[in-house]
């Protein structure tokens, strides 16, 4: 997950390597597209997908519960607290509502990519859920990396030591990563499912990044 500021990739980043941006969008995005044709075709991926599937499928509580933490009843408000505390903090501030307007443009654009793409792949769910369609991208991993995302994105500035820093960003990690394992071991999606929404998730935070650091950043430490 991209880091905003001066923590950990810094401004020296894409001045030393130009083509850093295209790399950090296009692999991603590049990874996605491959899934979905795969998804599509229902190429040698997916039968290697469902094989991987049937392995860990273990509907139980943890995973259950880990499952729901990507629900939007859970997920948007924190990412809503996020955005409110960061905008009181720098309501005084040039254009302080930019980052917290482009965070929730982002999380209203997930529904907007997810759904279309959930009826161009119509793909069936795992044999622990009921008959039905449009499991492919995963939108509760999508809505989870987005919203505990963002939010980390946003509040990264806010912490003054690189410890506090790590463990913000490893918290979203830990966050997103238990919603996908309970996903795919509730059996409510295939692992290609949430690989994919990790992919495109990773192109719309990896977007977010760029642009705060153009508008947070200031334009004599950007040339420097």
């Amino acid at each position: 997950m991209p880091i905003s500021g001066n923590q950990d990739l810094d401004e020296s980043t894409t001045a030393q390597h130009p083509s850093f941006p295209a790399l950090l969008l296009g692999l991603p995005a590049l990874l996605f597209a491959l899934i979905t044709w795969q998804v599509l075709a229902e190429g040698p991926l997916v039968r290697l997908d469902q094989r991987v599937s049937r392995g860990l499928v273990h509907p139980d509580g943890l995973s259950e519960f880990l499952s729901d933490l990507g629900n939007v009843q859970v997920a948007v408000p924190v990412l809503t607290v996020a955005l409110g505390y960061v905008a009181l903090r720098t309501r005084r501030t040039d254009r302080w509502w930019l980052p917290v307007s482009a965070a929730a443009f982002l999380m209203v654009l997930v529904p907007a990519l997810i759904i279309p793409l959930k009826e161009l792949t119509d793909r069936p769910g795992t044999p622990a859920v009921p008959s039905a369609t449009g499991f492919y991208p995963s939108g509760h991993t999508a809505t989870a990396a987005i919203a505990y995302g963002c939010a980390t994105l946003l509040l990264l500035p806010r912490f003054s030591t690189p410890v506090a820093r790590r463990a913000l960003v490893t918290a979203c990690l830990v966050l997103v990563l238990g919603v996908s394992y309970g996903l795919v071991r509730r059996g409510y999606h295939w692992p290609l499912d949430v690989v994919a929404s990790w992919c495109l998730c990773a192109v719309l935070l990896s977007s977010l990044w760029l642009f705060l650091r153009r508008t947070t950043t200031p334009r004599a430490a950007r040339r420097s």
